[in-house]
């Protein structure tokens, strides 16, 4: 490993794990509400939110996949150092995978878990450049009261991808990001367009 490529993660190691944890649980709990992380730390190629993510969510025991935009010498030695989470090459042995907007047209091989253990399945960590730039569409579920309007830009191919490898309670939990910000989208959530 080149030590040269080492960043400084967290300045407070626990604490800030532990508010970055946090808000990735409550982030599934109310599906499609922003949530914000202030003391994300900094490393290129990933959005603070995004790193802190991986900082809190990944560890020994959580094998993690990384599309190829995300697999450079700098993020792959800091995820090693700071995480000490094992990189897969095959997404069939992945606990999270780190996905860009590019990526979300092909869900296939990632663990949608299985009916007695749905929560095995794989956590998808998702870097956008904006969280609020889409399509509005209506997200309904468990964590919402009755309905939310969403606007989180991705494809509209990524939802019928979604919903085609979708069978409760399989399927894939999701964790958007951008900039300091996290939104997230259980597999609990059924998501349908506005009618005008």
């Amino acid at each position: 490993m080149h030590a040269q490529l080492l960043q400084p993660a967290f300045v407070d190691p626990v604490l800030d794990a532990q508010r970055s944890f946090r808000a990735a649980l409550k982030a599934l709990a109310e599906p499609g509400l922003i949530q914000h992380l202030p003391a994300a730390p900094h490393l290129d190629g990933l959005a603070p939110a995004t790193y802190a993510l991986c900082l809190a969510l990944l560890d020994v025991d959580t094998p993690l996949w990384l599309a190829p935009a995300f697999d450079t010498p700098l993020i792959r030695a800091n995820l090693a150092f700071h995480c000490g989470c094992p990189l897969v090459a095959r997404r069939e042995e992945a606990a999270f995978a780190l996905l860009g907007e590019p990526d979300l047209l092909d869900l296939s091989g990632f663990d949608h878990g299985n009916d007695r253990y749905p929560d095995q399945s794989c956590t998808l960590l998702v870097q956008l450049s904006d969280l609020e730039a889409g399509r509005a569409l209506l997200w309904r579920g468990p964590g919402i009261q009755a309905q939310r309007r969403v606007q989180v830009p991705v494809p509209s191919a990524f939802w019928l991808e979604r919903q085609r490898r979708e069978a409760f309670p399989r399927g894939l939990d999701v964790l958007f990001s951008a900039g300091h910000h996290l939104l997230g989208l259980p597999r609990s959530s059924r998501i349908t367009q506005e009618h005008a």
